[in-house]
């Protein structure tokens, strides 16, 4: 990911890792990926909304990143079951 827009908004997002947990993230809702094709070619790709969330959290977990990490939540909320 090599940019995210400044508009954000806050959902409530949950991960395969902890099927039965959610916690309150914030997310940019427009992202800019850069990835390589298997000849070599750079692409660019914006996404938006509910697709750029869900990219941008896989991207995460390429990061070791899990969105339900405290860091990565807003302060003073936690994670809680469904």
């Amino acid at each position: 990911m090599i940019e995210g827009s400044s508009e954000t908004e806050e959902q409530y997002e949950g991960c395969l890792s902890f099927f039965d947990v959610r916690g309150l993230v914030r997310r940019p809702l427009t992202i800019v990926v850069e990835t390589t094709t298997l000849d070599g070619a750079t692409v660019t790709t914006v996404y938006g909304r509910g697709l750029a969330r869900l990219i941008h959290h896989e991207i995460d977990h390429l990061d070791g990143i899990l969105c339900l990490a405290p860091h990565t939540r807003r302060p003073g909320t936690d994670s809680r079951p469904l």
